[in-house]
């Protein structure tokens, strides 16, 4: 059975890299754009104690986006959470670039320490990354030049304030670029509308209601091969409905439909639609309709 490590100090990062130990025990930034940090040093895999936000520089290849595949010439971003596993991708085995590893604690005190666990993208997978223009790559260089001339400076009582000032700084452009990303592959985007709605219907034609339970998010994302997280923000970019949101939409649009074309009672039609208590189903047609069930049913006859 293999082992798996788990990178819970930063220091510990430094040794295996064979470097001098950091400068500050709870954030690095590793510069491997002069063949300085050779990354192939760490562990297949590993399990990370660290946010760690990379910046791919230089960048070469297909990487895969949804169903397709796209150059990504300009640079990219991609983002880990603590305690998520990292293996090393051979897409990117040979790309320059900067990693910034920080240690949750670095921020603790700060509000960004509960702000940064909102940005869905630290759940996004490889394939997801944010791909840059050069404009947006400029911008990032920018902040992560900042954040190094800070740390190999010396390090005085504004240090930590302005080092998380620019990561709250980065994280703001990474959610603006992520959004202009979902529309501009608008060739991809429109593609996924139409399967997701293929994909419900046929799931609430075949009627696995009843014996499934209604579609889940994780369920539509292992279909579209995209992470939950990376769907819902990319739908809600282009639709304003999260993922969830649009299972409920078809889940009320199949609902009305029984509930005008046959004599199911409303209790049946909860059950045919997955519910196991028909209060639940009533709540829900209420709260997307105004109607309860039966009031909908009248009202339409």
């Amino acid at each position: 059975m293999q082992t798996i490590n788990k990178l819970d100090s930063i220091a510990e990062i430094h040794r295996m890299l064979g470097l001098a130990g950091p400068v500050h025990p709870l954030i690095s930034l590793l510069d491997s754009t002069k063949d300085l940090v050779n990354l192939d040093r760490l562990p297949k895999s590993y399990i990370s104690g660290f946010y760690k936000i990379s910046f791919v520089t230089d960048l070469a290849g297909k990487f895969k986006y949804g169903q397709g595949y796209y150059d990504f010439e300009e640079g990219s971003l991609l983002f880990t959470a603590p305690n998520q596993l990292i293996g090393n991708s051979q897409a990117y085995k040979d790309n320059k670039g900067y990693s910034l590893i920080i240690h949750p604690d670095f921020l603790q005190g700060h509000a960004l320490a509960k702000k940064i666990k909102n940005y869905g993208f630290f759940s996004y997978a490889i394939s997801e990354s944010l791909h840059l223009s050069d404009q947006e790559k400029a911008t990032m260089l920018a902040i992560y030049n900042i954040i190094g001339q800070e740390l190999n400076s010396r390090i005085d009582e504004f240090s930590q304030e302005v080092v998380i000032a620019q990561i709250e700084l980065l994280l703001s452009y990474a959610k603006r670029f992520y959004k202009r990303q979902f529309i501009t592959r608008q060739v991809v985007n429109s593609s996924l509308l139409e399967q997701i709605e293929e994909l419900l219907n046929t799931y609430f034609e075949e009627e696995k209601l009843a014996s499934y339970g209604m579609p889940t998010v994780q369920f539509l994302a292992e279909q579209l091969n995209f992470t939950p997280n990376y769907l819902s923000d990319m739908l809600r970019t282009l639709t304003g409905l999260s993922a969830q949101q649009h299972i409920h939409q078809k889940m009320i649009e199949k609902s009305k439909e029984l509930l005008s074309t046959t004599s199911l009672t409303v209790s049946q039609v909860a059950y045919q639609l997955g519910f196991e208590h028909p209060q639940s189903f009533n709540r829900m047609f209420k709260t997307k309709t105004n109607f309860t069930p039966l009031e909908f049913r009248q009202a339409f006859n």
